[in-house]
C-alpha cells in the first residue's frame, strides 16, 4: 500500500547546477516540464568554473563555442575566455532563465535508490535529508572530482598543499621554493603564471604532453561591435569555432587511421616545441612519445618556454615519496619545497566520478557493478539497463570530444523527448530496452576498428581516456551526427509503464 512519501517531492531532480545542470533546467522549462530542483554541492552555480579558480584557469576551446548556441556572447575579452567569464557567463544564464531559483546550494546527494513499487528515486545527502522524483538526470560534469595522487608520505608534507581542483586564493607564492606535480590541462595554465613570482619552481613529470600554439588573442571592442552589429555576426564567429574545434579534436582523435590530421598535430607540436625551448636536453623530455590525440592536447603560447627561465626546474625521474620538506625522487635527490601543487586532474571514467555516487537501480542492481560486469555503456550516453527514469548529461558514449555545450544541448534533446512521450502515455517508468542498449553499444564498439588514434598509438600516454577495461567510452561520432542523432533516435527503444494501480492511488 503506498504512503504520501510515495508521491515525489519533484517531477525531476537534476543533480549539479553547473552547465550541464543549468542546460537541463533550461530545456525541462522549455519542454513544459517546470516541477524540477537542483541540487549543487557549491555555493554558487557554475561547476568546474565555479570550483576552479587557480592562476590561469581559462577555457581550452574557443569562447565562441563554449557558450550555448541559444545564449551566444560577443563580450568575451580574448578568444580562449579567462575562468571567470565562464564563471560570470553561468551566473548570466543561470539568472536570466529562471534557474538560480530552482537550485538548492550546499547540497551533496551521497546516493540514489529506486522504488520499484511507487515508481520513484529517493535520494541521500551528506545532511542526512532524503529528497524524492520521479526521474533523475545526472549533470555532475566530468571535471568535478579532484584526483589525488597515490604517493608515499603525501600526508607527512610540513609546507603548503593545494589541489589545483580547489585552488586557496589567500596562497602566496612569493620567494617561495615551489613542488608541482603533473604536466596535464591545468599545470599547463598555471606554471607560466606563477614562475616569475616564485623563488624556485620544480615541475614533476611522469607522461609530456602534446602543447601546440595557441591561437588566442585580446578581442577589441571594435571587434565585438562588428559581432552585434553585423546580421549574425556572432553565428558567424561561432561557425568558424565550431570549425576549429572539429578539426583539432574529434576528426583526428575517431578517424586517425584514416586522416592524416594527428601527424599534422605532431609535426606542429614539435615545431614548437624548437621555437619555445633552447635546451635540447630539456626539449627531448618535453617531447610525447604517442600521437596527438591519445589525451587531450593542450593549446599555450608560454608554458613550453617557461622551461628557459633559471628558477624553473623539470624533473623526470619517477617520485620515490614525499617527505616533510619535499620530494625525493628515485635517483635519491630531495628537491625541497616550501608549497606543494597537485595538478593531478580529475577522476573520470573511474570510481568516485563513475557513477559519482552510490546508485541503485530496479531489483538492488548497482550502477558501478554493472558496468564492473558489462563494461562502462549507456544507450546514446543517456541511459542503462536496469536504471528506470535516470538520465545522464555524460554517460558512456555520449561526448565526441567537441563543445560541452553541444553534448549537453543534444543529451537534454534526447531526455526532453523521453521524457514528453512518457507525459503523452501517462507513463511513470521510462526504461531504455536491452535490446536498444547492446545494439548501440556494439556499433560504437564497430566503429573503432582500424580508425581511432588510439588503436595501437597510445600505450605510452598514461591517458584518462581509457577506463579500466581497457576500452575508450568516447564517441565515435562527428558533431553534427550527434546532433541528427538525439532528434531522431526511436522512441519506443524505451519501454514506458504506469505505476500499479495499487500504489497510485
Amino acid at each position: 500500500m503506498s504512503t504520501v512519501s510515495d508521491t515525489p517531492d519533484h517531477d525531476v531532480i537534476v543533480i549539479g547546477a553547473g552547465f550541464a545542470g543549468i542546460g537541463a533546467s533550461i530545456k525541462l522549462t522549455q519542454a513544459g516540464i517546470t516541477d524540477h530542483l537542483l541540487v549543487e554541492e557549491g555555493e554558487d552555480v557554475g561547476g568546474t568554473w565555479y570550483w576552479n579558480k587557480y592562476p590561469g584557469v581559462a577555457v581550452d576551446i574557443p569562447s565562441f563555442s563554449y557558450q550555448f548556441s541559444f545564449e551566444r556572447r560577443t563580450s568575451w575579452s580574448r578568444i580562449y575566455a579567462p575562468g571567470k567569464e565562464l564563471h560570470s557567463y553561468a551566473r548570466h544564464c543561470a539568472k536570466k532563465y529562471g534557474v538560480r531559483e530552482k537550485v538548492r546550494f550546499r547540497t551533496r546527494v551521497t546516493g540514489a535508490n529506486f522504488d520499484d513499487a511507487s515508481h520513484l528515486w529517493r535520494l541521500e545527502t551528506a545532511s542526512g535529508d532524503q529528497l524524492t522524483a520521479r526521474y533523475v538526470i545526472g549533470a555532475t560534469g566530468v571535471l568535478t572530482q579532484p584526483k589525488l595522487p597515490v604517493i608515499d608520505g603525501l600526508d607527512d608534507f610540513a609546507g603548503t598543499v593545494v589541489h589545483t581542483a580547489r585552488w586557496n586564493p589567500d596562497i602566496d607564492l612569493r620567494g617561495k621554493r615551489v613542488a608541482i606535480i603533473g604536466t596535464g590541462a591545468s599545470a599547463v595554465q598555471v606554471v607560466p603564471e606563477i614562475a616569475p613570482l616564485v623563488e624556485h619552481l620544480t615541475v614533476f613529470q611522469r607522461t609530456p604532453i602534446w602543447c601546440l600554439p595557441k591561437p588566442d588573442a585580446p578581442l577589441p571592442g571594435v571587434v565585438r561591435g562588428l559581432m552585434r552589429a553585423l546580421p549574425m555576426g556572432d553565428l558567424a564567429g561561432r561557425l568558424a569555432s565550431q570549425a576549429f574545434v572539429e578539426a583539432t579534436f574529434p576528426l583526428p582523435l575517431h578517424w586517425g587511421g584514416l586522416l592524416p590530421i594527428s601527424d599534422v598535430g605532431e609535426r606542429i607540436g614539435k615545431r614548437h616545441l624548437e621555437r619555445q625551448v633552447r635546451d635540447p636536453e630539456t626539449r627531448a623530455k618535453l617531447t610525447p612519445k604517442y600521437a596527438v590525440g591519445c589525451k587531450r592536447p593542450s593549446f599555450h603560447n608560454s608554458y613550453l618556454a617557461t622551461f628557459n627561465r633559471a628558477n624553473v626546474g623539470l624533473e623526470t625521474e619517477p617520485i620515490e615519496r614525499i617527505t616533510k620538506t619535499g620530494i625525493r625522487t628515485a635517483d635519491g635527490v630531495l628537491h625541497k619545497a616550501d608549497v606543494l601543487i597537485l595538478a593531478t586532474g580529475f577522476k573520470v571514467f573511474e570510481t568516485g566520478n563513475m557513477p559519482p555516487f552510490d546508485i541503485t537501480g530496479s531489483g538492488g542492481i548497482d550502477l558501478e557493478s554493472w558496468w564492473d560486469e558489462n563494461r562502462l555503456q549507456a544507450y546514446e550516453g543517456i541511459s542503462v539497463p536496469g536504471f528506470p527514469n535516470f538520465f545522464t548529461v555524460l554517460g558512456p558514449y555520449g561526448y565526441n570530444g567537441s563543445s560541452y555545450f553541444n553534448l549537453i544541448e543534444t543529451q537534454m534533446h534526447h531526455i526532453t523527448r523521453v521524457l514528453k512521450r512518457a507525459r503523452k502515455d501517462k507513463a511513470t517508468r521510462v526504461e531504455v530496452r536491452t535490446e536498444a542498449n547492446d545494439r548501440f553499444f556494439q556499433e560504437m564498439l564497430s566503429r573503432r576498428h582500424n580508425q581511432i588514434v588510439w588503436q595501437d598509438s597510445c600505450s605510452l600516454a598514461n591517458s584518462y581516456y581509457f577506463d579500466k577495461h581497457g576500452d575508450v567510452p568516447f564517441r565515435p561520432s562527428t558533431t553534427l551526427e550527434t546532433v541528427w542523432r538525439q532528434g531522431h533516435f526511436n522512441l519506443d527503444d524505451y519501454r514506458y509503464e504506469r505505476v500499479p494501480a495499487a500504489v497510485a492511488a
